[in-house]
């Protein structure tokens, strides 16, 4: 017996995945939105069969959004991105699209969980940052039901944090340390993530503000390690003075899909933790369960010489 139809927006990502398969296991029905419905058909094996319906929808089309969300009980906002281009900037994707999202889900009576980012409220140099702080404020000027979880850094096998450092750190013999590896993160693993949606779709927890926080506190010269360490690397971690991380951020910006841009070099700079006052999933009764370590643990192998079968892999 199917108990509500859940419209997820962003299905096809790292938190997509988990969330689909936590609500399809728990008799929910999932309303996949993608550009592309065909490269999104792999959803289906994502969850229990007769569960997941998969929309094809571009996200700035009104009248598709109204009739998707009449269709649900509840909206979940999924969609982000790490870097911008001419088409799809920090505004659109994280303050307008939230906002026409807001003025639906208050139209249509529907319930909206927004997933935006932690500890930005400080950060003034940072298009990314404000962008996302834009976008909660829309969503809460218009819908005051809503409720927006601000997770710390997400990792699993899926992300483009632990994977692109696992993928650089097994080719280069030195690391350089942005702001000397000193920036404070709380990596929440996206299973963890999709429980606390689960979490406060199931207690139709409203109007609340969530910062989603793994088990503990690591710097990012810490995280660098342990990723050395899971693929069996020693390596050389070197201060690089803000001139030159600066210097070659402007480089690797210009590529496709870029390592990091000026903007990310800014985030870096501020600590991505617990804010003074603010209400975690701890705090809710929705702990975090997966340690970083023992998590990356799990698919580090993947960066390893001989893969899983590899000396050290079955740590």
């Amino acid at each position: 017996m199917i108990k509500k139809n859940v419209l997820i927006f962003g299905s096809t990502g790292q938190i997509g995945r988990h969330l689909i398969r936590k609500l399809t296991k728990n008799n929910y029905k999932v309303i996949c939105q993608t550009r592309n419905s065909h490269k999104a058909i792999f959803l289906k094996t994502s969850g229990s069969i007769g569960y997941i319906e998969i929309k094809e929808a571009n996200i700035f089309d009104i009248s598709k959004l109204e009739e998707l969300i009449d269709s649900s009980d509840i909206c979940v906002n999924l969609i982000g991105i790490l870097y911008q281009d001419k088409i799809n900037t920090f505004k659109r994707i994280h303050s307008d699209f939230p906002e026409i999202l807001a003025k639906i889900c208050e139209k249509k009576n529907k319930n909206l969980i927004h997933i935006s980012a932690l500890g930005l409220e400080n950060i003034k140099d940072s298009d990314y940052a404000k962008s996302k702080i834009l976008g909660e404020n829309r969503i809460r000027q218009i819908l005051k039901t809503a409720t927006i979880i601000k997770p710390s850094v997400v990792f699993s096998v899926d992300d483009s944090f632990t994977t692109k450092f696992m993928g650089m750190l097994s080719l280069f013999p030195a690391f350089p340390l942005y702001y000397k590896g000193s920036t404070l993160f709380t990596p929440i693993h996206a299973t963890d993530i999709a429980d606390l949606i689960y979490f406060v779709i199931k207690n139709n927890l409203l109007a609340k503000d969530i910062e989603a926080i793994g088990t503990k506190e690591i710097s990012f010269k810490e995280i660098l390690k342990i990723l050395a360490k899971s693929i069996n690397k020693q390596r050389l971690f070197i201060p690089l003075p803000y001139p030159l991380a600066r210097l070659s951020a402007s480089i690797l910006q210009l590529f496709p899909k870029p390592l990091l841009t000026i903007d990310q070099l800014k985030l870096l700079k501020y600590n991505n933790i617990k804010t003074k006052g603010g209400m975690t999933n701890f705090d809710i009764g929705c702990p975090s369960k997966i340690d970083f370590e023992e998590g990356v643990k799990k698919y580090s192998y993947n960066w390893t010489e001989g893969g899983q079968y590899s000396k050290g892999s079955e740590k």
